[in-house]
């Protein structure tokens, strides 16, 4: 399941919520999940270096390399939940990748499932066990971030409350664990925004600690300068808070450009790049950014699926379309539009509902009406986005002109 949004005709990006890799509508349970581990639990260095390597092979989609460190760690330590833990955040970037496919839930809600068996082990010996207090949190948050970014509302508001409870005791066993930090800051920055932007989950927060979303920024930059396991974590989660919701897209770039340049392979990190220059209203780097990832969709590189294909097309349309160049504009749109056809299994997405608007309005810039009205009676026929009905009806009866 995903859903669209669209922010103007090319002065906001198009952002698949839900699926992380774009930002996804956070709510409460998308943000009690974290990666958390502190250096005095895994006692050995060689074990600490294993899941250091393994959380950069993650962030560089180098997935089978990352379960590879993670097994080691898991069979050297096998009553430990951090193996565990990371290989399903192994199994949880494989599905951002294609967030579409569903066909990889069941297998990670399984493996979600072993980090809190075994945790709930250890917390039987030891009720104050910190490392299983946070991977039980972890495990049950991101258990809940999938659920609502499959519209599981219910089940996923109650994974949050779960999740809460283990992240909160935590804390306060170890206030100063820079990594706990993450955990907090997306809590008390979420806690408060949450409500107003998404009212079905008024009734649960009525019966949680209320939020504080200075404080929550703090905690999130705190941690993504100074955590040693979810320092890159935490800046995601930064970059995704300052776009979406504090539109502070000066920040947002100077995070994605870091993200950017530490994993250049990841093309999340690429197209959230990409994004930031959108609403910055810089078009050349628009340009640059996702042609680079028009490319590497093209000649088939590890990471970059028809999603990334699509929306590179996409913008590159606009680009052309806004320098007027409305051939090469129409190019890109129909190529976005064919993507589209094969992506939107619920309905056509924004990105064909405004890739055919637009064409539409390309069609009357090149006097060819009949053609154009066409367009806009196909938009008609699609889920609206923004105000891309009401346009498409004045345009029906009043050619659009620049």
């Amino acid at each position: 399941m995903s859903t669209e949004r669209t922010g103007g005709y090319g002065h906001q990006p198009l952002i698949r919520r839900g699926s992380s890799r774009g930002f996804h509508g956070l709510l409460l349970v998308l943000l009690l999940s974290f990666e958390p581990l502190s250096a005095q639990w895994i006692s050995d260095p060689a074990l600490d270096a294993k899941i250091l390597q393994g959380i950069e092979f993650i962030y560089s989609i180098e997935f089978d390399k990352a379960d590879r460190e993670f097994a080691d760690v898991v069979s050297s330590q096998p009553d430990h939940p951090a193996g565990y833990f990371f290989q399903a955040m192994t199994q949880w970037w494989r599905i951002l990748s294609d967030f579409e496919d569903e066909s990889q839930d069941e297998r990670f809600v399984s493996m979600l499932a072993n980090v809190e068996e075994v945790c709930e082990r250890r917390l039987g010996k030891n009720k104050n066990d910190v490392a299983a207090l946070f991977f039980k949190g972890g495990a049950i948050g991101f258990r809940g971030r999938l659920r609502v970014n499959r519209g599981k509302w219910l089940a996923a508001a109650n994974d949050g409350v779960s999740a809460l409870s283990a992240i909160r005791k935590a804390n306060e066993l170890e206030p100063k664990n820079s990594d706990i930090l993450l955990g907090m800051g997306i809590y008390n920055y979420y806690a408060e925004m949450v409500p107003d932007q998404y009212p079905i989950l008024k009734p649960v927060m009525l019966f949680l600690p209320g939020g504080d979303k200075k404080k929550g920024l703090e905690q999130l930059e705190r941690a993504a300068q100074e955590a040693r396991y979810a320092k890159t974590e935490a800046m995601y989660f930064l970059l995704q808070t300052y776009f979406s919701y504090e539109k502070n897209y000066t920040k947002s770039l100077e995070l994605a450009s870091r993200l950017r340049s530490r994993y250049p392979e990841n093309s999340i990190f690429h197209r959230m790049y990409g994004r930031c220059f959108v609403s910055l209203g810089n078009w050349n780097e628009v340009q640059r950014v996702f042609g680079e990832v028009e490319e590497r969709f093209r000649t088939g590189q590890p990471g970059y699926n028809t999603h990334d294909g699509r929306e590179a097309h996409y913008y590159l349309g606009r680009y052309h379309f806004i320098s007027g160049n409305l051939d090469e504009a129409l190019q890109h749109f129909f190529r976005c539009d064919e993507l589209s056809r094969r992506t939107d299994k619920d309905g056509a997405s924004g990105f064909m509902a405004m890739t055919n608007l637009t064409i539409g309005m390309i069609y009357d810039l090149q006097g060819r009406r009949s053609s154009a009205q066409a367009q806009y009676q196909k938009v008609l026929l699609m889920k609206e986005y923004n105000r891309t009905h009401s346009d498409a009806r004045r345009f029906i009866k009043t050619p659009y002109k620049r």
